[in-house]
């Protein structure tokens, strides 16, 4: 049942009623590279109204070149509508500051300024998530790295054309990469840029980020039981009603193939998640072949190709 809509220039929202719950699923997936369930806390207590008063309602919107989907358990159409709002709006509000597609976001003006004569002071949402991902870069040993926009932006070329770059503009791209052309001032709350025409890129963490501040306004207004959906980056706060968590089914390896194929096929990872946040990430849905080397759209900093 339709309740309302929400137009609001290019944005829009989509509220629906769900009284029977349907269990969440998975996109299909033939081929992920990694997966990642990590508690992210904040369980909710003490709700304000017995379980069996509560209904699903979902709520959708584009943001960040996906459709975000907010699923949650509430009272009535009214306070679900708030929520759910408020959660889509926080979304769209970091767009404005972390995406590397919009040439006037925050990230994006910073990139431009590159390199930059002295630091430049970053919004509080900005220095969060570049801290975490210099922390993440140092651990994963530069697997995951801030600065590979300018890898990035020649993956996709390459993917569009399906030709590998050469080695000439690979290593031009990697002069642009890596710890020493990022400096964070943490007293200033400041970046420093230090590579001309290097360019930030968040998409690794970007979503995972927007989840957990969306997660974070749906608990402010005691919603107890919510999922967030960004076409693949999922996180929950709480459960459904009568239930030991939020459903989220998983294909394995090969299903699609063997499905297409007529074989037998493996059946799906099932999880029931409280209070955690799964991703999946990899080959299924953007891989090019090239060479007969078969690629995802992925970059791995330390090489500029797709893994």
């Amino acid at each position: 049942m339709h309740l309302f809509q929400k137009n609001c220039g290019f944005q829009q929202t989509r509220i629906d009623a769900c009284p029977v719950y349907r269990a969440g699923r998975w996109p299909s997936s033939c081929q992920w590279l990694a997966m990642l369930a990590v508690g992210i806390g904040g369980c909710l207590t003490g709700q304000a109204t017995a379980e069996d008063e509560l209904q699903r309602y979902a709520g959708s919107r584009r943001s960040m070149g996906v459709t975000w989907t907010v699923n949650l358990y509430a009272v009535s159409p009214a306070v679900a509508e708030v929520a759910i709002n408020a959660a889509l709006d926080e979304v769209v509000r970091l767009e404005q500051i972390l995406s590397d597609y919009l040439p006037a976001s925050e990230l994006s003006q910073l990139s431009a300024a590159a390199p930059t004569a002295t630091p430049v002071a970053v919004s509080d949402d900005l220095w969060r998530v570049l801290m975490r991902s210099v922390a993440l870069r140092d651990a994963s040993g530069g697997a995951f790295d801030p600065t590979v926009g300018t890898l990035t932006t020649l993956w996709k070329r390459a993917r569009r054309s399906g030709r590998l770059p050469t080695q000439q503009r690979l290593e031009t791209a990697r002069q642009a990469v890596g710890p020493q052309t990022l400096r964070l001032d943490p007293d200033e709350q400041a970046v420093e840029l230090k590579a001309a025409g290097m360019r930030l890129d968040l998409g690794g963490i970007g979503m995972g980020y927007a989840i957990d501040r969306a997660l974070a306004v749906l608990r402010q207004r005691q919603v107890g039981a919510a999922m967030v959906d960004a076409s693949g980056d999922i996180g929950v706060i709480g459960k459904p009603p009568g239930t030991t968590g939020w459903r989220i089914e998983l294909d394995p390896l090969g299903r699609r193939g063997a499905q297409a194929n007529g074989e037998e096929m493996a059946m799906p990872l099932v999880l029931s998640l409280a209070d955690a946040a799964i991703t999946t990430s990899g080959d299924a849905f953007q891989a090019v072949e090239i060479e007969a080397v078969r690629y995802s759209h992925i970059v791995d900093p330390r090489t500029g190709l797709g893994v």
